[in-house]
């Protein structure tokens, strides 16, 4: 059963019903289910499909093309020597189809690893689908990849055969909260949405990884057994996803490794210091990073928001957690459940919460009726030696001239906002207003897992969202 991915599979039905040939490039992490997207809305109507070897030299590849153009039932005399000839099959094979009229659906996947050294694999892609897959107005090739810089470099914005000959890119993301939800109820989970978003916490929304989870288990005792267990499954995923993603993967590693270690974030000229890398270099793999889904790029409002002088953070939950706790808990196949009421652990808790809302933010704005309305999301931090430290992680500044100021705060239970706490937000709110100089009216909102104990301050809140609402 395909879970979430509502939009992606209407978007595929409409290009395939479409009245021209079309190019599809879909793109994603590892393990986020682009392969088991296609197969499911095309199963059976597939004209061919192959899958690209991964680590795979030349011969492979090519082997692995002529084993799939014969289980699709055309048979060559000979292996093609080279991709053009491959390619010259593929195409004596699909004229038939293409003559019959109906959709014509191609489907390379793990394109990237097709792509060897010197094997021209690319040049025979662009002319395959200039001089002639280009011309049938039913043909539909789609192509997918997790090498998510590889397929943005040498397929979407190609500057040789291929340029601007992709008619639609597709790029696939993890699953948000309600997907997770969807899928864990699915698989005959009788989890709460509290333990549904420590989860989520861990693995983020990425479907192969909640693949792993087995129902008859709690959450801590999955954990033991992914992460610390002896033959963990996700022992070596970490080096693995790099690897997949990026062809050197170590810069990549090294820049989410030191954003790991820094709570709120780095700027550019931060990171440019601890890493040693610089210039476009760095530009290149920060901005590949964001493409994977791996950080985020957010902008920090002073007088004015500086767009050139944005915040860098980890927003990958699966990374977050891996280069936190895994190696902590070598020795120990229950580490997990024998530090489930640790202070480091709650202190991962709110972190990740924090996080979680941020990749949340349009479901936050639905909750507070703001989906309909222009908005601004942006962070701050205190320039002033006095007020040093202070910040406000999400700020959604409105078109009606009003702004959301908003605290996260993770708790188990109901949160109690006392005198102190609410006296230190009010400070906080009123260096930000002095600070930027903003005359725009200022609502404090406060977004937990399971809303405020009644109380004095609470009462002076002027707008909540709960975990309820990120599910949304």
């Amino acid at each position: 059963m395909l879970i979430g991915r509502k939009k992606e599979s209407e978007e595929l039905e409409k290009y395939i019903q479409s009245r021209k040939a079309e190019f599809i490039a879909i793109y994603g992490r590892r393990r986020v289910g682009k392969t088991y997207l296609v197969n499911q809305i095309f199963k059976g109507r597939l004209a061919f499909s192959m899958s690209g070897i991964i680590d795979g030299v030349t011969g492979e590849q090519m082997e692995a093309f002529v084993q799939a153009l014969e289980f699709a039932g055309y048979k060559i005399p000979k292996t093609p020597a080279t991709w053009l000839k491959a390619f010259a099959e593929l195409r004596k094979f699909l004229q038939p189809k293409v003559d019959g009229g109906e959709p014509c659906i191609v489907f390379l996947d793990e394109i990237p690893c097709l792509d060897t050294q010197r094997s021209g694999f690319i040049r025979a892609l662009g002319h395959f689908w200039n001089s002639w897959a280009s011309l049938q107005d039913n043909m539909k090739l789609i192509v997918c990849g997790s090498a998510t810089t590889w397929m943005i470099k040498n397929i979407i914005d190609s500057k040789g055969g291929l340029h601007n000959r992709v008619t639609h890119e597709m790029p696939l993301h993890p699953f948000c909260l309600h997907e997770v939800e969807e899928y864990l109820t699915n698989s005959q989970f009788a989890w709460g949405r509290h333990t549904i978003l420590q989860t989520y916490m861990a693995l983020g929304g990425v479907p192969y990884y909640l693949s792993l989870l087995q129902p008859q288990e709690s959450l801590a005792e999955n954990l033991d057994r992914l992460f610390f267990s002896q033959d963990a499954p996700l022992r070596r995923e970490f080096q693995r996803l790099y690897k997949t993603l990026f062809n050197a993967p170590e810069p990549y590693m090294k820049i989410v490794q030191i954003l790991a270690t820094n709570k709120q974030g780095l700027t550019r000229q931060d990171l440019a210091v601890k890493t040693k890398i610089s210039g476009k270099t760095l530009t290149e793999k920060l901005s590949n990073l964001q493409n994977c889904d791996l950080i985020r790029h957010y902008y920090v409002k002073e007088k004015k928001i500086k767009k050139n002088g944005g915040v860098y953070q980890l927003t990958d939950f699966f990374s977050l957690f891996y280069l936190m706790f895994a190696d902590k808990g070598l020795g120990d196949e229950h580490y997990w459940t024998h530090h489930l009421l640790s202070p480091e652990m709650n202190n991962w808790y709110g972190l990740c919460f924090e996080r979680i809302c941020i990749t949340h933010i349009e479901q936050i704005k639905r909750a507070l009726h703001l989906d309909a309305m222009a908005t601004q999301t942006y962070s701050w931090r205190s320039k002033t030696a006095k007020e040093k430290g202070a910040q406000i992680d999400i700020i959604i500044d409105r078109a009606d001239k009003m702004i959301n100021v908003c605290e996260v705060k993770y708790c188990q239970g109901t949160y109690t906002l006392d005198k102190a706490e609410y006296e230190r937000l009010l400070n906080r709110i009123q260096t930000f207003a002095r600070e930027t100089g903003t005359r725009n009216g200022l609502y404090l909102t406060m977004i937990t897992t399971n809303g405020l104990a009644e109380g004095k301050y609470a009462k002076n809140i002027m707008a909540q969202v709960v975990l309820d609402d990120i599910f949304a």
